[in-house]
């Protein structure tokens, strides 16, 4: 009879993309998970399957009872990974059901703060937020470095706007037990040692990662793209991640 450690349980991964993204923007990190053995599951939010998709009303809730229903349809350990806005949803899911969630792998993000929203001031009759330019991302602090022009006309092509509602909605973490969920940062576009100050300093927007048991941080240079930019360096650190 074959043992348990013949046939391992497989893991799970489940791929939250950041804001405009759909599960497409994995594309280029599934086939390295899965030839790691890993099982990934990318994910498309509501609101997010195409430019005609019904975004009225969706707000951070309907992201997070969404992927609530992936993480339940999959049997054995589940690693989530959320990159930039799709923290949220992400942090969220761990909150409501820490037991559930092996790690958690935040990509060029981390958990918001309580009452915390990304883009709160977005007007309230805002429907939508579609992808900015270019030149006002890098302006606010959001790197396109690394992804060539191809790379960058294919993103604005397929990127989808964002539900206003998710982005203006704030956080809400309750559970004390989603701190000793084990974590891992990769930090992109922001260098580890200034998110590790922040973290020693005990500063707002890193409060959540400074009050977690198990955080690892791991840096991948490049913009705050990498499975654009660095795609099998990206799905490298998720398979470390998810086999610790």
């Amino acid at each position: 009879m074959a043992s348990s450690q013949e046939h391992p349980e497989p893991v799970h991964v489940v791929l939250v993309p950041g804001f405009w993204l759909g599960a497409w923007a994995w594309e280029d990190v599934v086939p390295d998970l899965e030839r790691a053995g890993l099982r990934p599951h990318p994910v498309t939010l509501p609101g997010l399957d195409a430019p005609s998709a019904h975004r009225a009303g969706l707000t951070l809730a309907d992201h997070v009872a969404a992927l609530r229903e992936v993480v339940a349809a999959l049997d054995g350990p589940v690693v989530l990974v959320g990159h930039s806005g799709g923290a949220a949803p992400v942090s969220a899911v761990v909150d409501a059901d820490p037991e559930r969630i092996r790690r958690v792998v935040y990509v060029d993000a981390g958990p918001l703060p309580e009452g915390a929203a990304i883009m709160p001031d977005l007007p309230a009759d805002a429907v939508d937020w579609p992808l900015p330019a270019w030149a006002d991302l890098e302006r606010d602090g959001t790197s396109v470095a690394g992804i060539g022009e191809a790379g960058l006309a294919r993103f604005r092509e397929r990127s989808v706007p964002e539900p206003a509602g998710v982005a203006r909605a704030p956080s809400h973490l309750s559970d004390p037990r989603r701190k000793q969920v084990p974590t891992t940062v990769v930090c992109a576009s922001m260098p580890a040692q200034v998110l590790r100050t922040a973290i020693d300093e005990r500063q707002p927007w890193a409060g959540e990662l400074a009050d977690l048991a198990q955080l690892e941080i791991v840096e991948l240079p490049t913009g705050h793209w990498p499975m654009f930019s660095r795609p099998a360096d990206l799905a490298r650190l998720i398979v470390a991640a998810a086999r610790r």
